[in-house]
């Protein structure tokens, strides 16, 4: 990793997270990678005070990244405090005066006024805080790389969501064939009252991530499509590729014994089953999930939330005892990594997708909301290593034919064979000489000139 200690120094750079899903992650996996590599610079991480509770403090989180907390916008004793969508809109409703105020908290402290703005994407009203420092404006974009090109097609998208049906088969994003409607987030296709402060934000991004200085993807140049690549680079300033870190900040020991599970049992055997933090399946799919793995009698792995254990069939855990375990939590990056495991069945969020391709694991996908779906059509038809579950909804037949197919049936070869020649893909390019090592020292340089 580069070390720019003496061009760094006295910069300070303010730090911009969307306080929600799991976007914080790789904001801060980035920002800890930039900290290292600039020890004399500082960092102020700004977040609310939900979000920063789950990161800080943390014994491994350098002295240089300081966190500071916000309004999250929600009123006291609000009725819709904790629905999904209401949380982001509250959250952005606050706008650029709430994102100042983190700034003004940071420069106190810190006796150092901002240099450079880094922001999730998302908080787009970040841009109109580093207009008024004027200082560079560098937006993180951490939903699935080849999403971004979604926003620069809205028209097209919107018309093609009017004019056909939802599985009706489009080509006109570049790089990017055999999209379908029912692949987009639904919040592009908000019209008229069905807008929200969030889906008016995610409309945006097209006309206000052409001017940023930078624009840092979370993922694998190397995987993109090279057209892909080729047009939004077009479109933006700069382009740049930082691959993920490896093992996530959020790793920690395995309280609940997945990993020592695992190593009982046979190589690439176990089907993996995790739906992230944020989704939950209706009650009916968690049955068909449970029928179709007690019947496929392979060795899995579930990692459900406690509070939807009652949904399981009567006698499900004692039957399955022996064959599978069922955890509240599993530190899901080792998990992927460990030779067990043979399938991924997951929603598609794009940290456990990256996690996945690192570790050569195939997948088995059910997307729920947001980027997943277009992830789902990637992993399927482009890149070949998973396949989206029959009729996109779990049922006990659809999950024990894709169950089957890619462990057990010969026609699943090519899909586990891809699977692991995408890791190497991975592996390449998080090499000291890969694309990723310049873009991140280039990152560094745009820093540094702030």
């Amino acid at each position: 990793m580069p070390i720019m200690s003496n061009s760094t120094e006295n910069k300070h750079v303010a730090v911009f997270a969307f306080p929600f899903g799991t976007h914080t992650v790789p904001l801060l996996n980035l920002v800890l990678k930039l900290s290292q590599a600039a020890p004399n610079c500082s960092f102020s991480f700004i977040g609310t005070e939900k979000s920063n509770a789950i990161h800080f403090p943390k014994p491994h989180i350098p002295i240089n990244i300081k966190p500071y907390c916000i309004s999250d916008g929600i009123p006291e004793g609000h009725p819709l405090a904790n629905h999904p969508i209401e949380k982001l809109n509250f959250f952005l409703r606050t706008g650029h005066e709430n994102l100042h105020k983190g700034i003004q908290m940071a420069e106190e402290e810190t006796k150092q006024k901002v240099t450079c703005v880094i922001s999730d994407a998302f908080v787009s009203s970040s841009l109109v805080v580093a207009q008024k420092l004027n200082v560079p404006w560098i937006a993180f974009w951490p939903p699935m790389s080849c999403t971004l090109s979604l926003y620069f097609y809205i028209d097209l998208i919107r018309e093609q969501f009017l004019n056909s049906a939802g599985n009706a088969a489009f080509d006109f994003l570049p790089g990017l064939p055999n999209m379908r409607v029912e692949d987009m987030p639904q919040d592009l296709l908000f019209f008229g009252e069905k807008e929200t402060i969030f889906s008016k934000t995610l409309v945006s991004l097209g006309k206000v991530l052409p001017q940023a200085k930078v624009v840092v993807m979370n993922f694998f140049e190397e995987l993109d499509p090279p057209l892909f690549v080729q047009d939004m680079r077009s479109k933006l300033q700069s382009l740049l590729y930082i691959v993920p870190v490896r093992f996530p900040i959020l790793s920690v020991a395995d309280s609940t014994g997945c990993l020592s599970w695992l190593d009982m049992q046979g190589s690439r055997s176990v089907a993996y089953v995790s739906f992230g933090t944020v989704v939950t399946p209706p009650p009916h799919e968690i049955v068909a999930v449970a029928e179709a793995l007690e019947e496929s009698e392979l060795p899995f792995l579930w990692s459900l939330k406690e509070n939807v254990l009652g949904f399981l069939p009567t006698g499900f855990l004692e039957r399955t005892s022996m064959s599978g375990r069922i955890v509240y939590w599993a530190p899901q990056t080792q998990v992927l990594a460990h030779d067990s495991v043979g399938v991924f069945v997951t929603h598609c969020g794009s940290n456990s997708v990256t996690e996945s391709l690192s570790s050569g694991v195939p997948m088995i996908c059910r997307p729920f909301f947001g980027d997943q779906g277009v992830a789902a059509r990637v992993i399927q038809d482009l890149w070949e290593i998973g396949v989206i579950i029959e009729g996109r909804v779990f049922t006990k037949d659809g999950l024990l034919k894709s169950l089957k197919m890619i462990m057990v049936q010969e026609e699943g070869k090519k899909i586990r064979d891809n699977a692991l020649k995408l890791k190497k893909t991975v592996e390449d390019a998080a090499r000291p000489a890969g694309k990723s090592a310049h873009d991140l020292k280039t990152l560094l340089e745009v820093i540094s000139s702030s």
